[in-house]
């Protein structure tokens, strides 16, 4: 008798910006990884290919040369895996899952991509200019690639999709606000989704029972209250700009300054988003972004980049109170992403002060540096201070393939 063929389980993940292609894949059977890379300055001078294979020898392969569009960038990924064993034609591929910024209020689930959910995706381009249409360039070249595969599309914004209306809207006109699709969506969604699942694993409890404060501070910085498994508040709305301070952009501001800088600087609205978007936060602040350029400052006594910090504190901490209000209990305040999961300074100031709400860190845990999750809190402390590395790469695979072997997740 033959052998039944062995379900597929690998996914292949891919993340496409205007100009690069970000991709991961893996075996779903164990959730390892099989090869990571990056494609980068796609149509521009100096593109290259970065590609790792994760078994064998694991050596680090580039390629430069011309890449004139998302098409030869990805046929370029397709060859570099094939040269491992791992093409796209593979019987073990189940699947592949981009990941798409905006999915607004239809999508609050992964989806399997058809004409109508593209055409939809196309229809958020002017709520998400800069990353939609080149999550679409992506799908539509992987289609062409594999038509026979199942494409599916896992959105930033679907795990904040639960917030309810007190949260999501603005205070602005109703007509107004629906005939444009005004409303905070808010971003970063397949990390928190991630981190607060892990978060509760950490704890030893299910999700359904910890109210968890997730602070995602990257270059992009977001925070979210998640209240049993579910987003109730985040701190990007509309766009990605609302919220914390970040690296390039300003996060929180009174909208008036947008009116103030037209009639008394003569700005333009472009030259306006530039600012806030591009020219503001830490780097508006200080000049820099990196914060461990930041700290190596302060320590040299730098008043701008103390400044920079202090702003950037204050603006978490305000945070943390009031997701701890919009939640009432807190079971766990965790930091994640490039700033969050290595700064020891950022996370022993957040807290600092807030000893009252049951918050503190111990200093030799804080200190640590590791890749795993961990409490960085005292044992006395009534709630959880932890660490819990993001992988959004990971979270997306997860979707895509639950999906593909259950279609009844599809909402």
């Amino acid at each position: 008798m033959t052998a039944p063929t062995p379900s597929p389980t690998r996914v292949l993940v891919l993340n496409s910006g205007s100009s690069s292609v970000k991709y991961q894949l893996l075996d779903m059977a164990d959730g390892s990884r099989l090869a990571v890379g990056l494609v980068e300055r796609i149509g521009e001078e100096g593109s290259r290919l970065v590609h790792t294979p994760l078994r064998g020898d694991g050596a680090r392969r580039e390629r430069s040369g011309a890449v004139a569009d998302h098409a030869a960038a990805l046929k370029a990924v397709a060859e570099e895996l094939a040269a491992d064993g791992l093409g796209l034609d593979s019987p073990e591929l189940a699947a592949i899952g981009h990941r798409v910024v905006h999915g607004g209020l239809r999508f609050t689930a992964p989806t399997v991509i058809d004409e109508e959910v593209l055409a939809e995706i196309e229809r958020l381009v002017p709520v998400a200019p800069l990353h939609n249409p080149a999550n679409i360039v992506g799908i539509r070249t992987a289609m062409t690639l594999r038509p026979d595969l199942p494409q599916v599309a896992v959105f930033d914004t679907a795990f904040h999709t639960t917030m309810p209306e007190a949260a999501a809207r603005y205070a602005i006109d109703v007509d107004t606000a629906d005939a444009y699709r005004i409303r905070r969506y808010g971003f970063h969604g397949t990390s928190h989704a991630y981190v607060s699942r892990e978060t509760a694993r950490l704890l030893g409890k299910a999700p359904e029972e910890v109210n968890v404060i997730v602070l995602h501070l990257g270059n992009g910085a977001s925070a979210s209250a998640v209240a049993g498994g579910r987003c109730v508040d985040t701190s990007m709305g509309l766009t990605p700009l609302e919220g914390l301070v970040m690296g390039t952009r300003s996060g929180d501001v009174d909208p008036a300054v947008t009116f103030h800088l037209m009639r008394v600087a003569g700005m333009t609205a472009d030259e306006i988003d530039t600012l806030l978007n591009k020219r503001s936060g830490l780097v508006g602040l200080c000049g820099d972004n990196d914060m461990r350029e930041i700290r190596r400052r302060i320590d040299e006594g730098d008043q701008r980049a103390a400044l920079a910090f202090d702003v950037y504190i204050h603006r978490l901490k305000k945070y943390i109170g009031a997701y701890y209000a919009v939640l009432g209990r807190v079971d766990a305040v965790v930091f994640t992403a490039g700033v969050g999961e290595n700064a020891a300074p950022v996370r022993e100031a957040a807290v600092a002060g807030l000893e009252e709400l049951g918050l503190a860190v111990d200093a030799d845990l804080n200190a640590v540096r590791s890749d795993e999750a961990r409490i960085i809190s005292p044992e006395y402390a009534r709630v959880a201070v932890a660490v819990v590395p993001t992988d959004e790469e990971l979270e997306i695979a997860r979707q895509t393939f639950a999906l593909v072997h259950d279609p009844a997740q599809e909402k």
